[in-house]
């Protein structure tokens, strides 16, 4: 895998995005969060997951208002989405949150963003620049705040990446304009608090975008692919898109953007990460795809195991595997696994047997392995 991009880090609360810290996990709420009460609980079950910094749509002033009191009953930094109206924005500073992401593609007069950018580098608190190929500003149109229809912007006319002629105006060259304007407006007021993020449903676009950026900022970026769609296709979408740029070394902080509970943004997040083992958080399960071979039902098993380790911060690698012959092996890299068969399973750890039970027995005597490693390792057994 190649070097990671260098980038200034910022701490968000007391997180720190970019540098040498490792690439966080994060998540937006999807409560009404003027119902304080509801987001609140949200997060904490978020918390409970590793999600490590959360965002909060600022739709109205009650909204921003709100962010105070969710801040107070949170543990992880919390993060104001503005867009359109920069007195949100203010007011969010005001109530203490620990980032602001804005929109330079809905908030685009460049007196209102100065105003937002003074009171944070007063507050010392980072600024997301959050590029969204939905909300662009239109063509010719960076910077300006009026004259223009929003369903007339002459952006869906620009060719993605990889259609664009050479020499021709593409929409990867107005995203990383749209995003060097915003970032020109907070260096102008000596603010280097800065982090980015270039995001579009069209996946080579997103990577273009993030790519030709990187080379011309030092700044962390936020990765993510937008409106990617259901926990299913969304996370695959994310994954291709996300895994591309990771494994070049780009990006600092990840959002998987998904039609579902946030926690499935939290879990499929993670689960990039491990696949390219930039981080190691919790469970990894191993499973066999099943065949002709397998005596028992193996996706039935697999989804039971996940069930019964779900939660799990334990740094554990189970392997569920459903032949007695190659299934120790095919998985010997896992701490521990079982390998099911007729009326009977072996329980084997770094590929070798450790014992055999009853089929009956198997899950007891799986998690009762799970937890003796993971004592061995030091680490908490439970949820």
């Amino acid at each position: 895998m190649p070097t990671r991009r260098a980038t200034k880090p910022v701490y968000i609360g007391g997180v720190k995005v970019g540098g040498d810290a490792p690439i966080t996990v994060q998540s937006m709420t999807k409560t009404d969060t003027r119902n304080v009460a509801a987001t609140v609980r949200q997060i904490k079950e978020l918390e409970d997951l590793g999600c490590e910094i959360i965002r909060c749509a600022v739709p109205d002033m009650a909204a921003a208002q709100a962010l105070g009191e969710i801040k107070r009953q949170i543990k992880i930094p919390l993060v104001a989405d503005i867009h359109f109206h920069y007195q949100l924005a203010l007011e969010s500073l005001r109530q203490g949150v620990d980032c602001l992401r804005l929109n330079p593609g809905n908030l685009r007069n460049p007196e209102h963003v100065r105003q937002v950018v003074r009171l944070a580098k007063e507050r010392q608190i980072p600024i997301r620049i959050g590029v969204n190929f939905g909300s662009l500003p239109p063509v010719d149109g960076i910077g300006k705040s009026g004259g223009f229809s929003r369903h007339m912007d002459m952006v869906n006319k620009l060719p993605k990446a990889q259609q664009a002629k050479e020499g021709e105006y593409s929409v990867v060259d107005h995203m990383v304009a749209t995003g060097l304007w915003e970032i020109s407006l907070l260096e102008d007021e000596d603010f280097d608090l800065i982090k980015i993020s270039l995001k579009a449903f069209d996946v080579p676009t997103t990577v273009e975008a993030y790519r030709r950026l990187a080379a011309l900022v030092p700044y962390p970026f936020h990765l993510g692919i937008t409106e990617a769609g259901t926990a299913f296709g969304g996370s695959i979408r994310s994954a291709v898109g996300l895994a591309v740029m990771l494994y070049e070394g780009i990006g600092d902080t990840i959002r998987v953007s998904l039609s579902d509970e946030p926690h499935e943004e939290v879990k499929a997040g993670y689960e990039i990460l491990k696949s390219l083992n930039l981080r190691q958080k919790g469970m990894t399960l191993v499973a066999c795809p099943s065949c002709g071979r397998a005596d028992v039902d193996i996706r039935r098993l697999a989804n039971d195991v996940e069930a019964m380790l779900k939660g799990m911060k334990s740094l554990v690698k189970v392997a569920v595997m459903g032949c007695e012959v190659n299934g120790p092996g095919e998985a010997k890299d896992a701490d521990v696994g079982i390998a099911a068969g007729v009326g009977r399973a072996i329980i084997f750890r770094k590929g070798q047997k450790a014992k055999v039970v009853a089929a009956a027995d198997m899950m007891t005597a799986l998690m009762e392995e799970v937890r003796k490693v993971a004592e061995e390792k030091g680490a908490p057994v439970g949820v």
